[in-house]
């Protein structure tokens, strides 16, 4: 299910405009002071992704007593992209999903085989396009730093950053790379228009130098922020029906994003961040687009950090390759990501397989297996909950295809209206982690 969008060009901003003082308060909005700091060389980093992952999680009790912990609010899987011109910057909007203080970003060299630097790396948000809300844009430090050299295979955390981040905020993390060599890391379908330049304008709150539109996220991979420890996330592990394809560009009408929004609105509930960890074209078993769901389950979900629960809707990709997998097989992959994040303490919600009748890889021996794994995913009770994403997606004449009204347009990927009804079928208590 992998897709090439072509680049995409953003609307250019509207220049001149002051920022609302309103908009500012939910800004990451305290400046750093650290001036010594910017004298430093850059940091290096040693310490292996998942430690440094999992160390983000660790519960930190304020002045006043109460304990509160780090939760992601935005991710993005990452997988390896082409090679990147060096002494270049990346401008990057992403939607966060939980509000919370402390902003982090994780940046990963995961799939680089050379060490790259990170020379300067700023917070903002957007305010349109390429340009961001004045005063907002903010730098990030990596151990005291204003820079940071990732070793090939490593990510980084950034330190703190003090201020408030609002639920629901175009985010933008700039970056200035330099160094960087070979292979990129990157997310290749971002559903989002991004953007680049050569040379340093990370610190930059204009849109004048970001002229080169893309439509990819590159070395940011999460997001996360400081808040209650009654708060959590949850972790949609996917292929390209969650990652977005299908759904409108620049508008955050994947399903996952739709989900958020009904997680933000409910008073009741203790799950609001989401990470989305989808991956076009992904499978559960091999390689491919992307590495297999059972080998990035720990980098892209297991060390999130806040994420409590694991929301699993994937294996279309493995039944549409005519690879002869069978039921089994497939089963088998279900049952080791269940086993891993039930050891990690973590609930896993599993959705059925939805249907792909007219999509170019469709015959009756696939339909076979994709009726099999669902029947598996309903009564085999390994699951800690279910969502029926093939009966609230199919078609009423014709079980075996998507709904026309649903229909992306390819007979496998939903619309934005198909991508809300999937959310609007969660039953949100079942996304609570009692382990």
């Amino acid at each position: 299910m992998r897709a090439h969008p072509g680049r995409r060009t953003g609307r250019r901003a509207r220049p001149g405009v002051l920022a609302v003082v309103a908009a500012l308060v939910t800004a990451v909005c305290v400046p750093l002071t650290a001036a010594a700091a910017q004298a430093r060389p850059p940091a290096s980093v040693q310490t292996p992704a998942h430690t440094q992952a999992r160390a983000q999680d660790e519960p930190a009790t304020t002045p006043a007593g109460r304990d509160r912990h780090f939760v992601v609010t935005w991710g993005a899987s990452a997988d390896r992209q082409g090679a990147g011109p060096a002494d270049r910057s990346y401008r990057l909007v992403v939607r966060t999903s939980v509000g919370g203080t402390a902003l982090r970003v994780r940046l990963s060299n995961a799939f680089g085989e050379h060490p790259v630097t990170f020379a300067r790396a700023h917070a903002g948000l957007q305010r349109q396009g390429a340009e961001l809300i004045r005063g907002s844009n903010r730098q990030l430090t990596f151990g005291g730093r204003p820079s940071v050299t990732v070793p090939a295979g490593e990510t980084v955390l950034s330190d703190p950053l003090p201020g408030r981040l609002a639920a629901q905020s175009n985010l933008v993390v700039s970056l200035y790379v330099t160094g960087a060599e070979g292979p990129t890391t990157g997310h290749g379908m971002a559903m989002q228009t991004n953007y680049a330049a050569a040379g340093d304008h990370a610190a930059e709150e204009a849109a004048t130098n970001w002229t080169d539109p893309m439509s990819s996220w590159y070395w940011l991979d999460a997001v996360s922020v400081e808040t209650s420890t009654t708060i959590s996330s949850v972790a949609t592990l996917g292929d390209s029906i969650t990652d977005g394809w299908a759904s409108s560009t620049d508008a955050n009408r994947r399903w996952p994003d739709y989900l958020s929004r009904r997680l933000q609105a409910a008073s009741g509930s203790t799950v609001k961040g989401v990470a989305n960890e989808g991956i076009s074209g992904n499978k559960v078993l091999a390689d491919g687009a992307g590495e297999a769901a059972l080998r990035r389950l720990e980098r892209d979900v297991l060390s999130q950090p806040g994420v409590r629960t694991v929301f699993l809707l994937e294996g279309i990709n493995d039944i549409k390759a005519h690879s002869g997998v069978t039921v089994d097989d497939l089963v088998a992959g279900y049952r080791q990501i269940i086993d891993r994040a039930h050891a990690a303490g973590r609930c896993v919600v599993g959705a059925t397989v939805m249907p792909y009748k007219g999509w170019s890889e469709y015959d009756a021996a696939g339909e076979t297996v994709r009726q099999g794994v669902n029947d598996w995913i309903r009564n085999g009770g390994a699951f800690d909950a279910v969502v029926d994403f093939d009966r609230i997606t199919r078609s009423p004449y014709d079980p075996q295809a998507i709904l026309p009204f649903f229909d992306g347009g390819d007979h496998l990927h939903p619309n934005d209206k198909g991508m809300q009804a999937m959310a609007d079928a969660v039953d949100l208590s079942a996304l609570r982690c009692d382990r």
